[in-house]
């Protein structure tokens, strides 16, 4: 379990230190969009509405209002987690792709039972992902498809992915789906695969009930 939960934390919430700005953004070009991913957008409703997923979750786990702000407090950069985790999801399926590494609904399933094993059931499984690595239950299969491909793609590399093997295959995979984030969010680093924050003081970040966020 400690092995399997490295991994989900290095994939869903390895947002690296600050780094120099290597994909600048078509925001104007794009209108709407969170990111761009090979040619397909995110948009910022569609990163609400995962956002949005987990604040329910967080919720419906904690009764108590104190708590509550706690868990969200703590999770104070979630908006931008979660653009990483769908923008790493796609580089990474594309770069488990080019090596034909795939993932079957069996495999998942597979998982997951082990897991939920583990840790004592479907539920405890689905609370550790949302207290863990902020996955909303409803996207817990999802994660841990990101997870098996990740696994599959390091031994199909011959390596972990923790090696720099791995992370180029990675890095690749940004190169050829010309990530793109809307500047608000940071920027994506291709050699690191992953979401950096820039300097945009001009930019602030609300929510939807019209709130600042500052991480």
């Amino acid at each position: 379990m400690h092995r399997r939960r490295r991994t989900a934390l290095v994939l869903t919430a390895a947002i690296a230190a600050a780094a120099p700005l290597l994909t600048a953004c078509g925001s104007d070009a794009h209108p709407g969009a969170a990111a761009v991913v090979g040619g397909q957008r995110i948009t910022v409703a569609q990163l609400e509405t995962r956002v949005n997923e987990v604040r329910t979750a967080q919720r419906s786990a904690v009764k108590d209002e104190a708590q509550y702000k706690q868990a969200v407090a703590q999770t104070g950069s979630l908006t931008r987690d979660t653009l990483h985790g769908m923008v790493l999801d796609r580089v990474l399926h594309r770069a488990a792709q080019d090596v034909d590494v795939s993932v079957t609904p069996r495999e998942i399933q597979q998982m997951r039972t082990g897991l939920e094993q583990q840790v004592g059931g479907s539920k405890a499984l689905e609370t550790a992902w949302l207290q863990q690595y902020g996955v909303a239950p409803r996207r817990l299969d999802d994660n841990l498809r990101l997870q098996l491909e990740a696994q599959k793609l390091a031994q199909a590399l011959g390596t972990d992915t923790s090696k720099p093997a791995f992370w180029s295959a990675l890095s690749k995979a940004s190169k050829e789906l010309h990530v793109d984030l809307n500047p608000r969010y940071g920027a994506w680093d291709v050699q690191k695969s992953s979401r950096v924050d820039t300097k945009t003081p001009w930019v602030r970040e609300v929510t939807a009930t019209g709130t600042q966020q500052t991480a």
